[in-house]
């Protein structure tokens, strides 16, 4: 009777509350916001209970992969088979970096910090029979160390790194009895670490486990070549997820309150066309990523009806009574979103014709939206480098400062509730398909060393000064300033180069044309007959590029104009005493052109960038005194030629 009434209720409640499509409208909200003043960065501060928080996965960051007792995971028999190159044996050896790790994570002033358990650590064979309590200690001394510096932990149950025992016998998450082994598991962690933890996440990412481990063989197990076993293993992952809420929620959330949820990643789409038909491709895309498993947990217990109209019978079904086991199952919206899954994991075919975007801002309001307003937890956040860099990573603060801001301005202006943010990852580590390829870390790890010392990156000096001041707060030096500038301020513009004609003009070319006037207009050159030569000198308005350049600069309304000289078209062969005569006149031309502009030259003679040094051939490099001395003669040789542009020349620019 009482499961009736479960049932009853369940229904009653999906009725009333599921609002189909409901995130349809963030397209056309943000469409409406004024341009440019909503992407004006917004100077403010997070909420005071705001989650700080930085997090790894342990296959990529443990090593020790047969250590004390550990039993193999599929990672570890993924990365010896096919063309792989490395592997996460050692990784960042976290496993006997503690200490090192703490350090790094008492540096950055989190509250918070995500790792997983490594399931084959705890128990080898993924069954209870098999415990490992060394593997179980490693975990309650780690948890320990974190609360003795006030972090709390936020707990992933499974990231990726399944006991191979269970692949090899049972086929992994595609048989079914991985539901009552996942919770047995999940029922031994609680046991041992409850009572510390608050925050628990069951399985991370099960787009990427269900599709690119059971699908395209992307990432372990790595199997491929049967189009319909994803959606069986993501059907199995969802009453796996739901049968561990449900039993945390009976036996131990009245004593431990802790919350749990399944950390979900997503891509943005936007629509490549204003038509409603882009807008609900652009609904359609994000519901067979996101909403594969989000609507069933925040919603209604189903599929997303686009997901069931395209795929059909290939999409098992929910009975009632599963919707019911599943639905709300989910304390917390844990979103994962970064360089894991957008841009490198989302087929063509999953963006229906539409633009993929990075923009969590809009992410953010449409979960808000679609999703009836859960507390958003960003779990994983962040961007990557390439695998050389060591602790200047400009770009990756520049997208965690991104990230941070619109996660910001998805609180303040958007009214989204989202309870925290974890910028991934603390360390560089084993990263999945791409190996060592890229880097992920706030802190550098030279992989060479046997101390794997961890060195914060510029990236780490950010993220702690960010949570050290709570997101941006306004400063004098960032508040607007008003006035106006002194009369005789320069305003300038810069181009790298200008263009250059190097054609012959109208009057040095001794070609006879015959003019088609009845037709298509065009000069036709009569071959073999030539016009007698001219006595006549070149004049600078017969360059058209320069009045074209000259009125394009003029229309900005500046009065400086700088450009860089070409070295080795200037001095093709190196030696000064042999310029290039034509470019020379050319350039001086345009200097005078200027000038009738009123717009003052700014020449750099040389300009070097990493794509071309633009240095003659005799040098090459411009460490030898020879080379010193072609760079005083091409400095004097320039001067004599713009002596009369009264503009500034400047020697050597700085490499870029």
């Amino acid at each position: 009777m009482s499961g009736l009434l479960s049932l009853l209720t369940f229904l009653a409640f999906t009725s009333a509350a599921a609002k189909p499509n409901a995130g349809l409208k963030t397209w056309g909200r943000f469409r409406k916001l004024p341009y440019p003043g909503d992407k004006a960065f917004l100077y403010d501060t997070f909420p005071k209970d705001f989650i700080w928080a930085v997090g790894t996965a342990a296959y990529q960051v443990e090593g020790a992969f047969e250590k004390d007792g550990k039993g193999l995971s599929i990672w570890d028999t993924f990365t010896r088979g096919g063309n792989r190159m490395a592997t996460g044996d050692v990784g960042s050896d976290s496993y006997h970096n503690i200490r090192a790790d703490i350090r790094a994570i008492s540096q950055l002033g989190v509250s918070h910090y995500r790792f997983s358990l490594s399931w084959s650590r705890i128990f080898p064979n993924g069954t209870r029979g098999s415990h490992n309590e060394i593997g179980t200690n490693y975990y309650r001394a780690l948890i320990k160390k974190l609360k003795d510096i006030r972090v709390q932990p936020v707990v992933t149950l499974y990231h990726w790194d399944l006991p191979d025992h269970l692949q090899q016998t049972l086929g992994g998450w595609s048989n079914p009895e991985m539901v009552g082994i996942f919770k047995d598991y999940a029922d031994f962690c609680f046991q041992t670490f409850g009572d510390d933890v608050k925050y628990w996440i069951t399985i991370d990412n099960p787009f990427v486990v269900a599709r690119h481990g059971y699908g395209t063989g992307v990432v372990a197990p790595g199997i491929k070549n049967d189009p319909d076993l994803p959606f069986r293993v993501g059907h199995i992952l969802l009453k796996a997820h739901a049968a561990v809420w449900h039993l945390y929620d009976r036996l131990y959330r009245p004593r431990q309150q802790g919350q749990l949820s399944m950390a979900l990643a997503s891509h943005w789409i936007k629509p490549s066309r204003t038509r409603l038909e882009s807008l609900r491709e652009c609904q359609c895309s994000l519901d067979h990523v996101l909403g594969w498993f989000a609507r069933p947990l925040f919603t209604d217990g189903d599929y997303p009806p686009c997901m069931k109209e395209r795929l059909g019978s290939r999409l098992p079904s929910f009975t009632l009574e599963e919707r019911a086991q599943v639905n709300g199952t989910a304390d917390f919206f844990a979103l994962s979103h970064g360089a894991a899954l957008s841009f490198q994991l989302i087929n063509e075919s999953l963006k229906f014709g539409q633009q993929e975007e990075l923009d969590l801002r809009m992410l953010l309001y449409w979960i808000n939206a679609e999703y009836d307003k859960p507390p958003i937890f960003v779990v994983q956040s962040g961007w990557y480098v390439l695998g050389n860099t060591k602790t200047e990573d400009p770009k990756h603060m520049y997208y965690l400062k991104r990230f941070i801001a619109e996660a910001l301005k998805s609180i303040i202006i958007d009214g989204v509730n989202v309870i925290g943010y974890t910028a991934w990852s603390l360390i560089d580590g084993f990263e999945w398909h791409r190996e060592y390829g890229i880097r992920r870390g706030l802190y550098y790890v030279d992989f060479n060393t046997l101390d794997m010392k961890r060195e914060p990156k510029t990236s780490a000096t950010f993220y702690r000064n960010v949570i050290q001041r709570n997101g941006f707060p306004e400063r004098p030096e960032n508040r607007p300033a008003q006035g106006i500038f002194p009369c005789d301020f320069a305003w300038g513009v810069s181009a790298n180069s200008i263009q250059v004609e190097t054609t012959p003009s109208q009057f040095a070319d001794p070609s006879v044309y015959l003019w088609n006037i009845s037709n298509n207009g065009e000069l036709m050159r009569l071959e073999g007959v030539t016009a007698p030569p001219l006595r006549r000198t070149t004049h600078c308005a017969d360059y058209a590029t320069i009045r074209q350049q000259v009125d394009e600069i003029r229309q900005v309304g500046v009065n400086h104009f700088h450009f860089s000289l070409n070295w080795s078209a200037v001095v093709p062969s190196g030696d000064v005493a042999h310029p290039n005569s034509t470019l020379l006149g050319y350039y001086r031309c345009f200097t005078r052109q200027l000038l009738q502009a009123n717009v003052t030259p700014v020449v750099t003679l040389w300009h070097h960038t990493r794509q071309r040094s633009s240095l003659p051939p005799p040098a090459g490099h411009r460490q030898q005194v020879a080379q010193q001395e072609d760079s005083r003669g091409v400095c004097r040789l320039c001067q004599t030629l713009l002596q009369r542009t009264r503009g500034p020349c400047e020697d050597v620019d700085h490499p870029e």
